[in-house]
């Protein structure tokens, strides 16, 4: 029995170590007032890690063993005018950082040719009088900003490809319905206009990658965007009877509606109701509450349903593969909530929000709420990880940073279930995720700096260990 024992301890203090296990460790002094982002090359699984302080731009090329193959330092933008890095693109299997000001209409480029071993520059003005930026993509090597034009139904994206040409593109949709809350007729600029706080300010869209777990910040939002290199699809679900799905094809750059309803509840409940949407597999997965009731539906963009699960206090979530957890709010910490009457009162007077990710075959999904905090997820991620005055943008090149630690001065009630892809519940207890193994990794150790966050096959975290003065990466499986 013992001998059993010590073996089964064995072996998981083995499965422990290869879930986080080094992959690569370098020597270096950092200075002060560094910052460290990535790129990804997905087509040859590298990545550039960039290390960049006042001063210079290091580019750190690694291969898909996360071992340095490379290295290329050049002189950091003014800062006084490029004061944003906001995005990047691959040409030739090389890197294009684009730095920006803050009104974005000054954009500095820098292609780390490794090659040649120089850095090739070059400059754009760009003009936003009538526009607002909405969102920013990298994808088929080239950067884009999608913008949506002023008292119009047009969106905008500036493109810049990988040969460093830019050039802009309207996306018109006029024949398209829009409302405000509450059915009041406007165009696609009033969507965006309107005010959604204290969640959501005028002129926002997230940004979603679905290869990553999505928090329920991010899913909370009422306006979101999700890009695959072929199209960009926008959802937005500020109603509570429908969700407007528009899809931008980037081959012909043209735009398509879909309206898919959500569960009608009743009338005399109407202004006590709360929905939200999430986009995955090509396919809705909505939520829609009362103070009493749960609907989560899965539909095709035909607004024909796949799937559709109900509660209510006679008829508790038994499609479910976790506990009922509320973290912060008044009590602090995390604690177990007894029913599913209590789950959905609490997320109806939250946030509602659904979130999926790939878990194999399966699915799983998030169901949940979250309230407003005074930080962004972006601010909160930064400030976990001790980025705060870090370069403004920076966030961008590390989007599993957001998702990581984006409930800091939030309370969140969520819980999880498993689904096949046709919807069905798969009963069975959850394996831990990467992100539970991370979390755990700073509990454990917390004298480091510098961090970054990344995914290709695994998720990969680098971070500047203050008492060996190393760089170091480890690899983390779900």
């Amino acid at each position: 029995m013992l001998k059993k024992l010590l073996l089964t301890y064995l072996f998981l203090n083995s499965l422990a170590s290869f879930s986080q296990e080094i992959v690569s460790s370098t020597t270096v002094d950092l200075k002060k007032n560094r910052d460290v982002f990535q790129t990804i090359n997905d087509d040859k699984k590298e990545v550039t890690l960039f290390v960049s302080d006042k001063v210079k731009v290091k580019a750190i090329r690694l291969n898909e063993k996360m071992q340095i193959i490379d290295s290329i330092s050049t002189e950091r933008p003014n800062t006084k005018m490029y004061s944003n890095m906001i995005g990047n693109n691959i040409s030739n299997d090389n890197t294009r950082l684009f730095w920006a000001s803050n009104d974005y209409e000054d954009i500095f480029t820098q292609l780390y040719d490794f090659n040649s071993r120089k850095i090739i520059t070059q400059q754009y003005t760009l003009l936003f009088k009538n526009e607002k930026i909405l969102q920013k993509f990298s994808g088929n090597e080239n950067f884009y900003i999608l913008s949506v034009i002023k008292k119009s139904n047009n969106f905008k994206l500036h493109i810049f490809d990988k040969e460093g040409n830019h050039k802009e593109q309207i996306i018109n949709l006029d024949g398209f319905r829009f409302f405000r809350y509450g059915y009041t007729r406007t165009d696609l600029y009033g969507v965006f206009e309107e005010n959604l706080l204290p969640f959501e300010i005028p002129f926002t869209l997230q940004n979603i990658n679905v290869k990553n777990p999505t928090s329920l910040t991010d899913a909370a939002k009422k306006r979101k965007c999700y890009f695959d290199n072929k199209q960009i699809v926008i959802t937005l679900d500020s109603n509570i009877d429908y969700t407007q799905v528009i899809r931008i094809d980037l081959e012909r750059f043209i735009a398509t509606e879909r309206m898919v309803k959500k569960h009608s509840i009743g009338a005399s409940e109407r202004y006590y109701l709360n929905s939200n949407s999430f986009f995955f597999n090509n396919k809705l997965y909505q939520v829609k509450t009362s103070s009493e009731l749960f609907y989560f539906t899965i539909k095709d963009l035909d607004d024909n349903i796949i799937k559709e699960y109900f509660a209510n206090a006679a008829n508790p979530i038994d499609f479910k593969n976790s506990e009922i957890y509320q973290e912060g709010g008044a009590f602090g910490g995390k604690r177990t909530l007894d029913n599913s009457s209590q789950f959905i009162r609490k997320i109806n007077n939250l946030n509602t929000a659904i979130s999926c990710y790939h878990m194999g075959e399966s699915t799983l999904i998030t169901f949940g709420g979250v309230s407003a905090g005074q930080q962004s997820g972006g601010q909160a991620a930064m400030n976990q990880f001790g980025l705060i005055g870090a370069i403004a943008g920076a966030v961008f090149f590390s989007p599993t940073m957001e998702s990581f630690n984006s409930y800091s001065n939030k309370k969140v009630v969520k819980v999880e279930g498993l689904f096949d892809n046709e919807g069905n519940h798969i009963k069975g207890d959850l394996q831990p995720l990467a992100f539970d193994k991370i979390r755990t990794f700073f509990d454990d150790n917390n004298d480091v700096s510098s961090q970054t966050l990344f995914k290709t096959d695994s998720y990969y975290l680098g971070y500047y260990d203050n008492k060996t003065k190393e760089y170091i990466i480890r690899k983390f499986v779900d």
